[in-house]
């Protein structure tokens, strides 16, 4: 479908630049074998709407036989999206689900009350040399959604709203933006964008949602005068219209954001809560591992390990 160029204001200048907020550095962590980048949560920032956990994954290269192998881990109180550039992992759940995470396609777990999943790259992709390189999200929940049961939704790379025009080519991953809605409802306010810019092209921040930032994939863009290269998170002023303009090796960023949320949340290793309490009942109901009668199952077909809850 076509871009629409009524959607295009100026590039802010001057003043304008005030519009940023915030620029967030992520945290490089080596995982052995790869790099993750953690931009969310920060110092500056906890939280971009939803958004309460944001990290670039790669990217990296694998040799022959081996492979990301994240063993069985619960959560709650959060949605996760992770979505890939190059490679694949294998995802088990707790619900039964077995299926990979393809590039271009969206896998929303919804964590709820709880969900146990491991994410490996196994069987035939170790086979060959392989690589990686992707973005995992975490969407903390409102309260009402907190003790929501689980659940897996999936959606094709082909299934997703795509706008094309003057320069940009936008996949819409979750939410809604720029007048189109993505297939998967979550169930609260969201936009989650792909956008890649030519060089030169511009692109506006969605002005229909309270909380708006942008990471820098690659390449670079600029905003009110200043420039910007990968691996930075900006996040803008609430209202202001706002544009990105990609450098001269034109971009791809990453636009997200939504409503504000409905209070601070608690984060202690993969449980988002409201309240303290709710992390503490999920803590002791993983270290109970009851996994025939109590809050968290293992998944079916990945059942013979898992990760240890670290010490409070």
């Amino acid at each position: 479908m076509s871009w629409n160029p009524v959607l295009d204001p100026s590039i802010p200048i001057g003043d304008a630049v005030d519009a940023i907020e915030t620029v967030i550095v992520p945290r490089a962590r080596d995982l052995g074998g790869f790099e993750v980048r953690r931009a969310l949560p920060s110092v500056q920032r906890q939280m971009v709407g939803p958004f309460i956990f944001f990290d670039q994954i790669g990217p990296a290269e694998f040799l022959t036989g081996r492979g990301i192998d994240v063993r069985p881990h619960p959560h709650i109180g959060l949605g996760t999206v992770t979505y890939l550039m190059r490679g694949r992992i294998h995802h088990r759940d707790s619900l039964g689900t077995d299926a990979w995470i393809e590039p271009g396609a969206v896998n929303w777990m919804l964590a709820g009350q709880g969900i146990t999943h491991s994410e490996r790259q196994d069987g035939a992709i170790r086979h060959a040399p392989h690589d990686l390189f992707g973005l995992q999200t975490w969407l903390a929940l409102p309260r009402a959604m907190e003790d929501d049961p689980a659940a897996f939704v999936h959606a094709g790379k082909a299934d997703l709203p795509e706008l094309e025009g003057e320069g940009k080519q936008v996949r819409l991953i979750l939410g809604t933006a720029y007048g189109e809605t993505a297939p998967i409802s979550v169930g609260f306010e969201v936009f989650y964008a792909d956008a890649r810019l030519a060089p030169g092209a511009a692109i506006p921040m969605p002005d229909d949602h309270e909380d708006r930032g942008a990471y820098v994939l690659a390449g670079s863009v600029s905003v009110g005068g200043q420039d910007f290269d990968a691996g930075r998170m900006l996040v803008f002023r609430p209202g202001d219209r706002i544009s990105l303009r990609a450098g001269d090796q034109g971009a791809r960023v990453m636009l997200l954001g939504g409503a504000t949320m409905d209070g601070p949340r608690h984060i202690w290793w993969n449980f988002v809560a409201s309240s303290r309490d709710r992390v503490d009942a999920a803590r002791e109901a993983w270290r109970a591992g009851d996994w025939a009668h109590g809050r968290f199952q293992l998944p079916p077909e990945d059942a013979a390990e898992f990760i240890p809850a670290p010490d409070p």
